[in-house]
């Protein structure tokens, strides 16, 4: 999915069947425990099961095609990884489309492993990119 996807809230496109729509994102999620590469994507989708649409299954259905292409592809956890802590964070300001709040990401890795990972819409609007990437950094 592009970096900044064309998602949002459609109100003039026609509705789908929800449950069937929940349905394919919790398998989804589900799968991202190991396939942290979809994790951003899913999560775009997540945000829409109330009211979602064509646009949105068709984003659901290039998750599905991306992953019949890299089955081979995944997370391994070796038993001779090391054991330092590495966190990673970004953050946006103002990435949503709809309401207009900063967006913030995190990963960490303990040795070569991916332990933790978080992508959120956060629930006070910054100021600046400055204090959305604080406050990513505060919750990492």
């Amino acid at each position: 999915m592009a970096e900044r996807p064309d998602l949002d809230e459609d109100r003039g496109e026609k509705l789908i069947d929800p449950t069937c729509y929940r349905g394919m994102v919790s398998s989804l999620m589900y799968l991202s425990a190991s396939r942290p590469d979809i994790v951003f994507t899913v999560c775009m989708c997540a945000w829409y099961q109330a009211k979602p649409t064509d646009k949105h299954l068709h984003a659901i259905k290039r998750i599905f095609q991306y992953l019949q292409g890299t089955i081979h592809m995944g997370l391994w956890y070796p038993k001779d990884s090391g054991f330092i802590l590495t966190a990673f964070t970004d953050a946006d300001y103002a990435g949503c489309h709809d309401t207009r709040r900063s967006t913030s990401c995190f990963a960490q890795f303990l040795g070569d492993r991916l332990v933790s990972w978080s992508l959120k819409k956060k629930k006070c609007t910054a100021i600046s990119t400055t204090e959305a990437k604080y406050i990513a950094l505060s919750g990492c």
